[in-house]
């Protein structure tokens, strides 16, 4: 402790230093002895973390030039480095990967639909990458995880080449590779393009609708009638094999159906009401047996892939599937004046209407040239003064 003396010669109060820290002998690094694994860069005043773990020295910038900052952040830093060090990386690709397949097995929060899918992901991963499975998840490198994404970018599609990376960024984190240093994190997801939706005229539907029904095939009536009930209800495939007799109440004129998208760990509901719609309620009534059981389906089939593509090939329309006719039901409801969010709800979706939006914002071109009639600047009868 120092004491400073001035000119009459009397002394001053004591002057203590503001902390204890010593200079490295180059003079680039402060250290403080009271707090141990601090360090703080001279020239630039930023505080660091230092710590050795076995033979490794791990130094990370704190982002924080101020010292009471630094102290309080620094234990979160020692934390993270020790568990990261206390915890062994799988032996192998191979048994993390199976362990991450026995995690999603047992997750009781996902759908046999959702884990059915991320198993195919693991298969598509695998295949495009043989040897993947018998290197050490500490040795895949960055260049190497780049090097596959180009391969599989080229054969897949955007959305089955993120959920893959998606999957594979879990499985090396199942094997205790951090989040910053898991090399699947630095190759960069593809963007997804809004699938441009080529949905028929109405005029076009009835001849889908009229070539399937008259085909002579044995279920082709059933076929036709499914086709309907997906175009106007807005119905995904699974949600209408689920819609029951007892689901249709026609004092109410609402549809209940099974929300096949409600996640089991959200609080979304499991159902939603669908309005019948006037063909719809025409629809209905046709199939409706004299004493429908509540249990038994209402529509006699699940599936007319075949048929429908086989009939828009004949009417000349662009090829559509059953998840069109949902677009089919949007757009038509949209064009007849329905406001999105309600649109939106109807389809089952819970964002208040922004997916809606952004998929069914626009309208088809026939019906865009119609309400362009509709737009004016100024009267006729002005138009006419001025003449």
């Amino acid at each position: 402790m120092t004491t400073l003396t001035t000119d009459t010669g009397r002394d001053t109060k004591p002057v203590k230093p503001k902390r204890d820290e010593h200079l490295s002998a180059d003079g680039k690094w402060r250290s403080f002895p009271k707090v141990p694994h601090l360090l703080q860069y001279v020239s630039t005043e930023t505080y660091f973390g230092r710590v050795k773990i076995g033979r490794k020295i791990f130094r990370e910038s704190l982002d924080t030039d101020v010292f009471t900052t630094a102290k309080v952040l620094l234990p979160d830093f020692l934390k993270k480095k020790r568990k990261r060090a206390a915890t062994p990386i799988t032996g192998s690709f191979a048994e993390a990967r199976k362990a991450y397949e026995t995690d999603l097995d047992a997750d009781h929060t996902l759908k046999e639909l959702s884990k059915l899918y991320r198993h195919r992901c693991i298969n598509a991963l695998l295949k495009s990458w043989p040897e993947l499975d018998a290197l050490h998840p500490a040795k895949i490198t960055e260049t190497d995880c780049r090097a596959w994404a180009a391969r599989f970018a080229a054969k897949y599609s955007p959305q089955v080449f993120n959920n893959t990376l998606g999957t594979f960024r879990m499985i090396l984190e199942r094997a205790r590779i951090s989040h910053d240093e898991n090399p699947a994190r630095r190759v960069k997801r593809l963007g997804v393009k809004q699938k441009e939706l080529h949905l028929p005229e109405p005029q076009q539907f009835e001849g889908i609708l009229q070539t399937v029904e008259t085909s002579g095939a044995g279920c082709a009536k059933h076929c036709a009638n499914f086709i309907r009930f997906l175009a106007f209800s807005g119905c995904r495939l699974n949600e209408a094999r689920l819609v029951r007799w007892q689901d249709v109440n026609f004092i109410k004129g609402e549809i209940r159906v099974h929300n096949s998208k409600s996640a089991k760990a959200t609080s979304k509901p499991e159902f939603r009401f669908v309005p019948i719609i006037p063909p719809m309620r025409d629809l209905l009534e046709l199939l409706k047996p004299a004493n429908p059981s509540p249990d038994s389906p209402v529509c006699a089939i699940g599936e007319c892939e075949k048929s429908l593509t086989r009939a828009c090939k004949l009417v000349g329309a662009k090829r559509i599937t059953h998840h069109d006719l949902r677009h089919l039901f949007a757009t038509r409801c949209i064009e007849s004046g329905v406001d999105i969010p309600t649109v939106s709800r109807w389809l089952g979706h819970s964002d208040g209407g922004a997916l809606a939006m952004k998929t069914y914002g626009h309208l088809r071109r026939e019906h865009s040239t119609t309400m362009a009639q509709r737009v004016t600047f100024s009267s006729k009868a002005a138009i006419t003064n001025n003449n």
